[in-house]
């Protein structure tokens, strides 16, 4: 998905953000777009694009953002994140678990 108008090191950005998404266990699609629109925003707050919205230069910059809600504190990995790592390894019953219960079954 990376752009024809970004430099090669928003498509460097692009992938890492999208890699490190789908270690997360987010989808390949909803890595994609998140990781397209943070690279957006970057390319905004930093004069790169033509056109800007006023949340993207005014507002807190992704990667402050992303270490403000990263999930290494207490919490760990959502629900959502757990149930697609369970799904990639083929859990039998992951729809009805709990959070706690998609921990233990894979096994982290």
């Amino acid at each position: 998905m990376p752009q024809n108008s970004w430099s090669a090191k928003r498509e460097r950005q692009y992938e890492h953000i999208k890699s490190g998404l789908k270690k997360e266990g987010r989808s390949e699609k909803l890595a994609e777009e998140i990781a397209a629109r943070t690279v957006n925003k970057e390319r905004a707050r930093h004069g790169e694009a033509k056109e800007v919205s006023r949340s993207s230069i005014d507002d807190i910059s992704s990667s402050r953002r992303g270490g403000l809600h990263s999930h290494s504190g207490p919490a760990g990995r959502t629900r959502d994140q757990l149930y697609n790592e369970a799904k990639d390894k083929g859990i039998k019953g992951r729809s009805k678990m709990s959070k706690a219960e998609l921990e233990k079954a894979v096994g982290r």
